[in-house]
């Protein structure tokens, strides 16, 4: 047999195998099709699927009809493809890539078909294949990295509203949130849009901090004076010098690795200068902290040596009175603020462990001497400070564990509520608890009690907690105003004073039934100042890779609950949640340009799909709360073969709620297990400015990088803008940027905040999931941001403090 006779055998053997790879496929297709037609959905899978077949089979019998039928197919699939989505270039991949890839192997098969002039149609074919692929490849690229602008970005000065007093910052970085109105804003224009690319690193420090399980340090430094402060992951303090980024000093306040909760997180640190105090004294000022095992920790700020007239040895107990609580069910992730010399701290208490969990209380604490000053338990008013000898704070009331606003003038501090113990299940709440659950209350720090409150969501049963810091603003008028963001994506703007709105809220009807048809509020309120909440999900919504798991995405969403925005609970199949928990904006929260009337937006963009399990099933599938004796002996075992029982679980991934009739399954993100995609296309994640003034969009983009993720959790290296999931907040400056990391895809960026434009970016060593600062030393401008990386985001562990600046003398 000549050399030539054995290739074309060897062809006709891959075309034989490629023909039964169609068949196959085609017959997958030909299954769930029908399966999704039986439940409402596209025919398409179907037809398609029964045409793949006989296109397989015929080209297993080197039949050139077979190919032909497949170039049919194909013509037809993209005619479909975009009757359904036109030109959504997202939404073409999984309709039509992975046909295009058979088409290709098809036309390459034709020289070894039985017919003659194969060779001539493969040429023709493949010319065709490359315009076709060109054109597909130019919408994708088009649609990911373009940014929508509905209106020109007001020049600084032109749209400014606010008092210069609010803004607090320059040279330092006094607070979490630049100042304590948390606008995140910076006067600084030493970097603009046309110098940035010069930017390079002109420090580095590294933490040593290095969880093994739950990491994500999430942390803001300080900087007051010359020097930076910040906390590690597991609470240890660092004082750095603001021009080498060398420690000064540091202090570990030894937190056991039990003690950590979902994440081993340390947002950031408190400043507080005693008024009237000789600079010299000991403590005069001095670094508050709270940890992640419930404590205050006060530290000089010059020494890092502990203040001794604070507390017992420089700590207090905030779960003095709450029971003593298993480790890890009470902490605090969040900076403490200060108002008029009381530190206001609230804790997170572990989600999804048990109705009647720890208590919520918010508590204050005298600033210099750490006594306790008041508590505030929503169902005990009568209780001030502690709760009477052989009682407890208020088990499973709503906490506060994100970042509290302060209002010094108004002697006022902000507190996002968070959500009753038991997020998702309702039935056993009580009437202070429904009052006050996903709430901003405005707590006078005086009296320790509510001034105002302002309710979100009415008897939430979706985790909506609030999770975003608010930020304070004056508005026109010098109206005291206070920006309120939430996860479901509404932002209210209220009167600081008042609570009352200041643009309208309506109340609108919303999905009944799920599991407590009469627990459900017939309204939820709506924001008419602005939404980043997306339109409905629908059929057409799903993807994938391929046809096949956009098929069964497609299948999942008809078998699912789903009646929009505030679907119900189920327990007897799932239901879709968009926004998911983690949509809408979380604790990174927005900033503001006060001198252009802007608010700054990252947000998320994910359905949930979720399913509540009922508690006979979740007991025989090892599902108990952490405290539990049965998930304590599992934890030994785990332990003893290496393992953590929560290491790589997602929050809310079979949790227990124990003490009520349900656990609850989250898919976040609503994956495919074999793929690790998510079911929804893209974008997942954007950025967005927003007029302060009329809550119009002035533009939106997709904000994160294909390139750390992919199918198989395979990174695809892609510098196309996708828009990833994103946790962590911007930070914006008078030079005309936003700075911010917060995506997957592990980059900080400057974005041009009058187009929108990417204009600078570096890749980090780790997730970049912390808001970035801005601060000035001896005349040179930097920006600061943590690389700690993040487990729920499935983005590279680091310990690494990186600042950058303009090279010295290149300013």
């Amino acid at each position: 047999m000549s050399s030539i006779e054995r290739g074309r055998g060897f062809g006709s053997v891959l075309v034989r195998l490629l023909g039964v790879i169609i068949a196959l496929i085609g017959l997958t297709l030909t299954i769930g099709g029908g399966q999704l037609i039986m439940l409402g959905g596209s025919p398409y899978y179907l037809i398609v699927g029964l045409m793949m077949i006989l296109s397989g089979g015929l080209l297993a019998l080197l039949k050139a009809t077979g190919a032909w039928l497949y170039i049919l197919i194909f013509i037809g699939t993209v005619i479909w493809a975009l009757w359904e989505v036109g030109l959504n270039g997202w939404a073409l991949v999984p309709r039509v890539i992975a046909p295009l890839v058979l088409l290709i192997l098809v036309v390459l098969s034709f020289p070894a078909l039985k017919r003659e002039g194969g060779g001539g149609k493969l040429a023709f074919g493949g010319i065709g294949l490359i315009v076709v692929l060109g054109l597909i490849s130019g919408v994708v690229v088009a649609q990911a990295n373009k940014a929508r602008v509905d209106s020109p970005v007001p020049a600084a000065g032109q749209g400014g509203i606010g008092d210069p007093a609010l803004i607090k910052t320059g040279a330092d970085w006094p607070a979490y949130g630049g100042a304590d109105s948390a606008q995140r804003y910076s006067p600084l224009n030493q970097i603009t849009k046309d110098n940035v690319k010069g930017l390079q690193r002109a420090w580095t420090f590294r933490t040593g901090d290095l969880p093994e399980e739950r990491f994500g340090a999430e942390t803001t430094p300080l900087k007051i004076g010359d020097t930076l402060y910040l906390c590690s992951a597991r609470n240890r303090l660092f004082a750095l010098d603001a021009t080498t980024g060398k420690q000064k000093w540091t202090y570990d306040p030894q937190v056991a690795d039990d003690q950590i909760p979902y994440t081993a997180a340390c947002r950031g640190v408190t400043y507080y200068a005693q008024p009237n105090v000789d600079a010299a004294q000991p403590c005069a000022a001095r670094i508050i902290e709270g940890t992640l095992d419930g404590r205050l920790v006060a530290v000089d700020a010059r020494t890092g040596a502990p203040c001794a007239g604070f507390g017992t040895n420089g700590a207090v107990s905030i779960k003095t009175g709450m029971g003593d609580p298993y480790p890890g069910m009470v902490s605090i992730t969040s900076a403490p603020v200060i108002v008029r010399g009381v530190v206001v701290t609230g804790h997170q208490v572990l989600d999804g462990q048990k109705r009647w969990n720890a208590s919520g209380v918010i508590q204050g604490f005298d600033a210099v001497t750490g006594q306790l000053r008041f508590a505030w338990d929503m169902m005990r008013p009568d209780i001030t400070t502690l709760p009477p000898e052989g009682q407890t704070y208020t088990p499973g009331t709503p906490n506060m564990w994100t970042t509290a606003t302060a209002d010094e003038a108004l002697g006022l501090v902000f507190l996002p509520m968070g959500n009753s113990a038991a997020d998702y299940y309702s039935g056993l709440r009580r009437p202070a608890e429904n009052e006050y659950s996903t709430s901003l209350v405005a707590l006078d720090v005086t009296t320790g009690k509510p001034r105002w409150h302002f309710q979100t969501v009415r008897k939430d049963v979706w985790d909506y907690d609030l999770g975003s810091q608010a930020t304070l603003v004056d508005m026109p008028g010098g109206v005291p105003a206070v920006i309120l963001p939430s996860k479901q994506g509404d932002l209210y703007v209220l009167d600081r004073r008042t609570g009352q709105p200041l643009h309208k809220v309506e109340e609108r009807r919303v999905p009944q039934g799920g599991v407590e048809p009469s627990q459900r509020s017939p309204t939820q309120p709506f924001s008419l100042f602005h939404t980043l909440r997306k339109a409905d999900l629908t059929e057409r919504d799903m993807w994938g890779m391929s046809p096949i798991d956009q098929m069964f995405c497609r299948i999942q969403f008809r078998q699912a609950a789903y009646e929009g925005y505030f679907t119900p609970p189920t327990s007897d199949r799932h239901w879709i949640q968009y926004p998911g928990y983690n949509g809408g904006s979380d604790w990174g929260g927005v900033a503001v340009d006060p001198a252009r009337g802007v608010i700054v937006a990252n947000y998320n963009d994910m359905p949930n799909h979720n399913r509540l399990v009922p508690r006979a099933e979740a007991d025989r599938l090892g599902w108990f709360s952490r405290d539990d004796p049965r998930y304590i002996e599992r934890e030994k075992e785990a332990a003893n073969r290496g393992g953590n029982l929560s290491k790589s679980k997602a929050e809310g991934a079979g949790d227990p709620q124990a003490g009520v009739p349900y656990a609850i399954d989250v898919n976040a993100g609503w994956r495919v297990k074999a793929t690790g995609l998510l079911c929804k296309q893209p974008p997942y994640g954007g950025i967005r400015t927003i007029d302060l003034k009329t809550g119009r969009t002035l533009w939106d983009r997709p904000f994160g990088t294909a390139r750390k993720n992919g199918p198989f959790g395979i990174p695809s290296m892609l510098p196309i803008e996708i828009g990833t999931p994103n946790n962590g907040g911007s930070a914006v400056t008078a030079g005309g940027l936003i700075f911010i990391a917060a995506a997957t895809d592990d980059l900080i960026r400057a974005i041009d905040i009058e187009t929108g434009k990417t204009v600078w970016s570096d890749v980090l060593p780790a997730g970049g999931q912390a808001n970035p600062m801005i601060y000035e030393q001896n005349g040179r401008q930097y920006l600061v941001i943590m690389a700690g990386g993040h487990h729920f985001m499935e983005t590279p562990e680091g310990d690494y403090v990186i600042a950058y600046a303009l090279p010295e003398g290149g300013a």
